[in-house]
């Protein structure tokens, strides 16, 4: 799975990186620290997966989500944020699925997972992906 890793902290990206590298479905294909970089690498990369800092600087993250969604339709995006409240507001702009940043790294490996799963399953199909890997969590 392709995946993209969008944070302002470097340190984030570092940590998301080390904890997904152990899988070995992950393939983390570029990093980005703004919504301009998001943007050109969705673009350019075309990844399967994009963890998404929900409040990402530059931009409201559900204007930002319907932009990466204009520049990679099948996109799926997970949503990660300190702020656990912000999961109702992420999940109603479309993400498939959010992460707190404050819950144990097993829950993001856990996610990736199904979204790996969904993708698997889905890519004979890419024209109707519509997924949502988001549990009561």
């Amino acid at each position: 799975m392709r995946i993209l890793i969008a944070d302002d902290q470097p340190q984030v990206r570092s940590a998301v990186r080390l904890i997904l590298g152990q899988e070995p479905y992950v393939n983390v294909i570029g990093e980005a620290g703004d919504m301009l970089g998001v943007l050109e690498l969705v673009a350019r990369q075309q990844p399967d997966l994009i963890l998404l800092d929900w409040d990402l600087t530059g931009r409201q993250s559900a204007l930002a989500l319907q932009d990466i969604h204009k520049a990679h339709p099948h996109a799926m995006v997970v949503a990660l944020s300190v702020r656990p409240e912000a999961r109702p507001k992420a999940m109603a702009a479309g993400v498939n699925a959010f992460v707190s940043k404050g819950e144990p790294p097993e829950r993001l490996v856990e996610t990736v997972a199904r979204c790996y799963e969904e993708v698997a399953v889905a890519l004979p199909k890419l024209g109707s992906l519509s997924v949502q890997v988001s549990e009561s969590w």
